[in-house]
């Protein structure tokens, strides 16, 4: 089969495959667009946050951005998944592109124009939101039609290397800019960064949506997608686990309370605390070589969840700083281990004509989840305690993915060589 490396080879893989890299010059483009453009995103990500705290002092204005962001992201992620099985993906793309970059170099020049007002940083994240949901369904539908169907596998965890590369990269990079040169040098800085995303996008050819089997295009509507995801029950069991993870085993909101309870430290060890699962996550990416082995998705997506669940208990019965950073790294690593075989399967699986709006729907779950996930681990510790909430939400997220894969039978026996959706 083409683009299948020999058995004995595949064997001895243990690093990131790069076949997608090399073989296409159109996915390589996308990807290394990508790549600069998570880098300034999270630039300006940690500008918008030290511009606002540098205005109002409260940290809860601080917190107000994440939820000017997270409003759009699930109420346009559906719709922009459905625009991406409607238009040009290449098109939508670029206007998506297009409209971050404006929004930027908005930023730097009202920064230039000493223009400091929170209620215009906040317009600007909700439309950058917005920016986003149309533009992460497109690109994410974009790499099927790029790319051999064997090699989605390694494409996806070189797109996790990606995201994870930018969020650990892009704030620290703002914050010595920030501190260096200013607000406005980071939002000009990132403004340009989307030319390597837009010049990619342009390389790009054309991808209108395909017809169906009468030759005819249908408008593409949010409910049929959702409908599309009701008749599939393995790929919407990959939504419900990747939930259990989120929701139930999600400790972020409290690192700055056990930073200091448990481990006497101060703001640096937050940021300790924060990154640890983003390292473990880059690593998931780069030492991804041993999935192209893995025929049985489903089962990695499950015990990937499940690890995710005892690494967090772990981490909550932890009192060594290091043992924690340890435990928070291998956390990360399976979650990235779960979205790699998770966004294959969805890839795989779904007929091209849906997975704009799969798409949508994975946006909406992960930029809900998170944040629901913290609303409960920050309810739980102040009923309780921040180790009971931490221990006890990853020890009951282990054991929702073995009862729930009892019942999803079907994700269990998934065969990435005979996929059932």
């Amino acid at each position: 089969m083409t683009g299948v490396r020999p058995q004995a080879e595949e064997k001895r893989r243990v690093f990131a495959d790069l076949t997608p890299l090399r073989t296409s010059a159109d996915y390589r483009r996308l990807w290394f667009g990508n790549t600069v453009s998570w880098i300034g995103q999270g630039m300006t990500a940690l500008a918008i946050s030290l511009q606002v705290y540098d205005i109002t002092g409260s940290a809860f204005s601080v917190g107000l951005v994440g939820l000017f962001s997270l409003v759009p992201l699930v109420v346009f992620g559906l719709y922009g998944g459905a625009i991406a099985d409607t238009v040009d993906r290449r098109a939508l793309g670029l206007a998506g592109a297009s409209g971050a970059a404006v929004l930027s170099a908005a930023l730097a020049g009202a920064a230039f124009a000493g223009f400091h007002h929170v209620w215009f940083l906040y317009a600007i994240v909700a439309l950058q939101a917005v920016c986003a949901a149309l533009n992460s369904p497109a690109r994410s539908a974009m790499i099927p039609r790029l790319i051999p169907a064997e090699q989605l596998r390694a494409a996806n965890a070189l797109n996790s290397m990606v995201m994870t590369f930018g969020t650990l990269i892009g704030p620290s990079l703002g914050g010595v800019i920030v501190g260096l040169a200013g607000y406005q040098t980071a939002y000009l800085i990132d403004a340009l960064a989307f030319f390597a995303s837009l010049y990619a996008m342009w390389r790009l050819p054309s991808m209108p949506p395909e017809r169906d089997a009468a030759g005819t295009r249908r408008r593409a509507s949010v409910l049929d997608g959702l409908r599309f995801l009701g008749t599939r029950p393995n790929l919407r069991a990959t939504f419900v686990s990747d939930l259990f993870a989120m929701i139930l085993a999600q400790p972020k909101a409290l690192f700055p309370a056990v930073a200091v309870l448990w481990f006497g430290g101060d703001a640096k060890t937050t940021g300790l605390l924060v990154a640890a699962p983003a390292f473990g996550a880059l690593m998931g990416g780069v030492v991804s070589g041993w999935q192209s082995r893995v025929r049985h998705h489903g089962q990695a997506i499950l015990i990937a969840v499940a690890a995710w669940g005892l690494a967090i208990a772990a981490f909550g019965l932890s009192r060594n700083l290091w043992v924690g950073l340890l435990c928070l790294a291998v956390a990360g690593y399976a979650d990235t281990s779960s979205m790699i075989f998770r966004n294959t399967m969805m890839q795989v699986a779904a007929p091209d004509e849906m997975r704009g709006r799969l798409q949508g729907v994975f946006v909406v779950v992960v930029a809900g989840g998170p944040r629901l996930g913290d609303f409960v681990s920050g309810t739980v510790a102040d009923l309780t305690s921040p180790a009971l909430a931490i221990t006890g939400g990853g020890l009951a997220c282990a054991l929702a993915i073995v009862l729930f894969s009892l019942y999803a039978r079907g994700l269990w026996r998934y065969d990435s060589l005979d996929p059932k959706p």
